[in-house]
């Protein structure tokens, strides 16, 4: 496959490098000769100075032979109009990173993709989703809903007086069957378990489970029950406007901003918040404005810095829940490091769902896990692969795989050693994204 990435920022980068491991024809194309760097003697791919909108740089990138155009500058009109352009000149699909909540109205998506705009990404409003689930699941760090809600991933924090503490998985500890623990996040490293590991206190653990045994899972990590209700936002962002607007009347909601006129704009495009013209850096600022009283801070400024800090200060006011938006991809190692509460990072959202599109039709959606360098994937099982002609533990699969749970006939199912997947099967693994492109071949 052939493709072509316009943009080189952190997105680009990221996706180009991920894309490059996959056998895969990339060139990536950006404007400013420093941000493409050495990138092209460091990976397998291909580096263009020109502009995404130029008919010329386009024609001399070799557009017209291209199966997909992504176009993930800065700028939502530079995106649209290179995709527009890509098209045109021979590109067989285009996609494009926008910020216009309108173009993703499914009217007006069938219209631009007329038009030549195959397929729209807005990372902010799959940040806003993720805010959303970790509010109303607040005892995780992280849930994702997988196959439509037949299984969870759950992803907790393990403190001191969690009952799985010290228990190996060949201990016999987990055999009760109402979850699975398929990853072990631990200071920078991310652990695929075997029988002699064990879980330890402040590890973060990835564990897959039905909607039923939820409650159960909470229970044997100790955790709390606590109902959110009060949320305070520093920053009035496109992410924290989003959020706000999917979080309904079920919350009281404070947004703090600094910028005055910010303060205005939100005040018209918010009603269900109080908007407060304070900022939230401020330690003196946050007591003035009742943090204490708050069940979670929501952290989405555009700096990287001020949401780690603002976060640390809510922590240490008392506030149980708090979410930050990391944008700098270096820095989510260190905020967990922090114990700040949940990262986000629209970049890798992004990268996920943009690489999600380009597996095979047994690959039905990838999952980047934002604070492991791992990827959730939903497979499905076809009538005489390779993953069907044995029990799991005869697969030799690659080491760094965990399946975790399959769907079979809407029903979601954990999976052991001795559990065989049939054909049709939609089944959950977690694996290292190189893994990805070599657990197709199982499938297919």
């Amino acid at each position: 496959m052939r493709i072509i990435v316009a943009g080189a920022g952190e997105v680009g980068q990221h996706l180009a490098k991920l894309l490059s491991r996959e056998n895969m024809d990339i060139s990536l194309l950006d404007e400013n000769a420093e941000r493409l760097g050495d990138l092209d003697a460091n990976y397998d791919l291909i580096t263009r100075v020109g502009s995404p909108t130029s008919i010329h740089d386009l024609r001399e990138i070799g557009v017209k032979d291209v199966d997909l155009f992504i176009a993930v500058t800065p700028s939502e009109t530079e995106n649209m109009t290179a995709c527009l352009i890509a098209n045109q000149l021979g590109a067989k699909k285009t996609l494009a990173r926008i910020d216009n909540y309108e173009y993703l109205l499914p009217q007006n998506k069938q219209f631009l993709a007329g038009m030549g705009l195959d397929h729209l990404i807005y990372p902010e409003v799959l940040a806003a989703n993720e805010i959303e689930e970790s509010l109303r699941t607040n005892w995780m760090r992280y849930h994702i809903s997988l196959c439509r809600g037949a299984l969870e991933l759950c992803v907790v924090k393990v403190r001191e007086g969690a009952a799985m503490l010290g228990q190996t998985f060949m201990s016999g500890f987990y055999n009760h069957g109402r979850y699975r623990i398929v990853l072990i996040k631990r200071d920078s490293q991310t652990l695929f378990p075997h029988g002699e590991d064990e879980v330890m206190e402040g590890d973060m653990v990835y564990a897959i489970c039905t909607k039923d045994n939820m409650e159960f899972l909470r229970e044997q990590l100790g955790k709390p029950k606590r109902e959110i209700r009060r949320v305070m936002f520093y920053g009035g962002t496109r992410i924290a406007q989003k959020a706000v607007q999917n979080l309904g009347d079920d919350f009281e909601i404070r947004i703090l901003e600094a910028d005055l006129e910010q303060c205005q704009r939100l005040s018209e495009k918010v009603g269900n918040a109080l908007i407060i013209h304070a900022d939230g850096s401020s330690m003196e600022e946050l007591r003035e404005e009742d943090i204490q009283d708050m069940d979670a801070f929501v952290a989405v400024t555009p700096q990287s810095e001020a949401n780690i800090f603002a976060c640390l200060a809510a922590k240490r006011l008392g506030v149980h829940k708090t979410i930050a938006d990391i944008e700098n991809i270096d820095y989510i190692s260190m905020a967990e490091g922090l114990d700040i509460g949940t990262v986000l990072n629209k970049k890798n959202i992004t990268v996920s769902y943009i690489y999600q599109m380009l597996l095979n039709a047994s690959v039905l959606n990838v999952r980047n896990l934002t604070n492991a360098d791992a990827e959730i994937v939903e497979l499905i099982a076809t009538e005489g692969s390779r993953i069907t002609r044995g029990p799991i533990r005869s697969m030799r699969l690659p080491g760094d795989v965990s399946i975790g749970g399959l769907v079979r006939a809407g029903e979601g199912l954990l999976v052991n050693g001795d559990t065989e997947i049939l054909p049709n099967d939609q089944v959950i693994v977690i694996c290292r994204s190189h893994n990805i492109r070599e657990l197709e071949r199982y499938f297919k």
